[in-house]
């Protein structure tokens, strides 16, 4: 099986902008990516219909990408909090249809970062709460022809879903065409026993995968084994893009929220074409073998 490889903008900027997106997608179509994760941080930070135009003259495939910043939370939080946030995810799949992508992707329960202590008894009743709160906006993704994948976070960053057996909980009867699961090696690395195993447990439940070095830094240069873990998403029957996902230090926000607190890489640039190449090169070999 030989996936598309795609690269976050997070790689090169924060926030998006027009300009920025029009240089990046150049870029990345330069370097041979093939695919495109494009954050929607804010309303408004870009145009989507701009934005498809550029990914077409590109041969881009654009996946979209949510930002769970402070404020967002479907769980545990006030209504008018929640209704904005299910408001944010509606507008996510609008930007979706209106640039060509049918996945949006992302943490979709809480604010990244916000974590707090539990019983057995309050998580059940957060997963009901969630699962309240996404059927609307599941229900809207599936009437444009968009799933959501939403994503499980080590422990740092959430205390809600941390692990594929959770998300598969937390979501459990709405999992489907207009939801599913998005995998983050960073993740998987530092929260799942056998990463294969984990990958395997989500199996057509796989919307969307993202990939990194297990630092953060490029695919490859690090002590995740690439092929096992192709091995794994062969096994799960998923056939979608792989999205390089990192993040510059440049930005005093993103770096913060991402803990980016050394270069990742010699240059953003050398992270993106690094990563590139050690995927297209173990794909060639998986195909040869």
């Amino acid at each position: 099986m030989r996936r598309t490889i795609g690269v976050n903008t997070w790689v090169w900027t924060s926030p998006l902008d027009d300009a920025s997106l029009a240089t990046l997608a150049a870029k990345a179509a330069s370097l041979g990516f093939g695919a495109i994760e494009l954050p929607v941080e804010s309303v408004g930070d870009w145009s989507p219909e701009l934005a498809g135009e550029v990914l077409a003259e590109h041969r881009l495939l654009p996946i979209v990408v949510g930002a769970m910043g402070p404020g967002r939370n479907l769980v545990a939080a006030p209504a008018s909090e929640v209704v904005a946030t299910q408001n944010y995810l509606v507008h996510c799949i609008g930007v979706a249809e209106a640039v060509g992508a049918r996945v949006v992707a992302g943490p979709f329960y809480a604010a990244t970062g916000r974590t707090w202590r539990m019983t057995d008894a309050d998580r059940a009743e957060h997963y009901r709460e969630l699962q309240a709160a996404l059927a609307p906006v599941v229900h809207r993704a599936e009437r444009g022809g968009i799933r959501l994948a939403i994503e499980p976070l080590n422990r740092y960053e959430t205390s809600l879903v941390n692990t594929v057996d959770q998300a598969l909980e937390a979501l459990g009867p709405l999992l489907g065409r207009g939801l599913g699961l998005a995998l983050d090696s960073y993740h998987l690395n530092i929260e799942e026993k056998r990463i294969g195993d984990a990958i395997r447990t989500a199996g057509a439940h796989i919307a969307h995968v993202q990939v990194c070095g297990n630092d953060r830094g490029a695919v490859g240069d690090d002590h995740i084994d690439w092929s096992a873990f192709l091995d794994a998403l062969d096994d799960a029957g998923y056939t979608g893009p792989l999205g390089l996902e990192s993040f510059t230090g440049e930005n005093a926000t993103i770096a913060v929220a991402a803990s980016v607190w050394r270069p990742l890489a010699i240059t953003q640039d050398a992270l993106a074409a690094d990563s590139l190449d050690y995927l297209t090169a173990l794909q060639d070999d998986r195909e040869r073998s």
